[in-house]
């Protein structure tokens, strides 16, 4: 069979499944054309295997055709979670999690946010024969909670790593993320509580977020972990020095995937989130240290000052921020014309 013993061909049984096919045949019920389509998202790329029947003997070749690049626009108003949120509007996870990226060092999405919060994104997708294959960068967003606005955009300096950055060219890297997981609950603040094992009032000394077991933990800032193992009732426990000297800690890891001495950069995994030591259910619990006192969490996002400076003037820049502003307010109008 030509399938079977064409080396082209025989990607057909490569790489993972779904591929999308199509087949066309002569009048006799022989196939005329087979044309099998997959896509690689993470790579941006499409391949497209097509087999033919010509002069009474098959040939195939391998195409790559080229996506047309489309802006899209988004909007979502917040009425429980972010995740929910955005399943809802159809965002794709990919843009989503840039989002949270965007805002990590300003916002906690479970704790910051209420109910009624807007947002609007403007983001790359790319289309072939009339359908969407897959999301790319996302270029702009924009978040309007209560009085509070804010903004970023994806800017890309030439010969430079692009970054997000706020509209007036402030970058939106921070010295700290305000929360350790990207879609978490807060299930205990700091502050006096009655304990869920021992049933005795005592002093919780960190933010317990819940979480499903295995969820990424991510380190909230650069720094060399220190301690990397078990500890009593902390389970599996990692703590991070950061360059400004104080420290964060996480415990009851599931597992821990950084080791004593290890640098860890910003947004790092460094474990995932179970229920080792004296804890009820998959949690993380999470301390910040200042001179070694444990200190209320809450105050790593108001505390934490930019970590890039302003980049306003460099090329390019100002045009790009006008002509996101304007992408944004009309991601915003359409928001507002559908919910009419």
């Amino acid at each position: 069979m030509f399938l079977a013993r064409d080396a082209t061909s025989r990607l057909l049984l490569t790489g993972a499944p779904g591929k999308l096919a199509s087949v066309t045949r002569t009048p006799a019920g022989r196939l005329k054309t087979l044309s099998v389509r997959w896509v690689d998202a993470n790579n941006q790329r499409v391949s497209r295997l097509v087999v033919q029947r010509q002069n009474g003997e098959y040939t195939s070749r391998l195409e790559q055709p080229t996506p047309r690049r489309l802006v899209q626009f988004g909007s979502l108003t917040l009425r429980s979670s972010f995740y929910a949120a955005t399943e809802q509007a159809g965002i794709p996870d990919a843009i989503a999690e840039q989002a949270l990226e965007a805002f990590a060092g300003d916002i906690d999405f479970q704790r910051d946010l209420p109910r009624g919060a807007r947002f609007s994104m403007v983001y790359e997708a790319f289309e072939l024969d009339g359908e969407i294959l897959f999301t790319g960068q996302l270029l702009g967003a924009e978040i309007q909670s209560g009085k509070q606005t804010h903004q970023a955009m994806w800017y890309q300096a030439p010969g430079k790593t692009g970054e997000f950055v706020s509209l007036d060219g402030s970058s939106q890297r921070r010295a700290y993320l305000a929360s350790p997981l990207a879609f978490s609950r807060i299930t205990s603040s700091y502050g006096p509580r009655i304990h869920p094992v021992l049933g005795e009032q005592k002093a919780h000394k960190g933010t317990d977020y819940g979480a499903p077991a295995g969820t990424p933990i991510r380190t909230v800032a650069d720094g060399v972990v220190t301690f990397s193992g078990w500890q009593g009732g902390y389970g599996n426990y990692v703590v991070i020095r950061h360059p400004d000297q104080a420290a964060t800690a996480y415990a009851h890891l599931g597992r821990i995937a950084v080791r004593r001495g290890q640098r860890v950069e910003q947004g790092q995994t460094i474990g995932t989130v179970g229920s080792t030591g004296t804890a009820t259910g998959p949690n993380l619990h999470f301390e910040y240290l200042v001179k070694g006192e444990r200190t209320n969490p809450s105050r790593i996002a108001s505390n934490s000052s930019a970590s890039t400076v302003v980049i306003p003037n460099l090329p390019g820049f100002k045009k790009e921020a006008k002509a996101i502003r304007e992408q944004l307010i009309m991601a915003a109008s359409v928001a507002q014309s559908n919910a009419q």
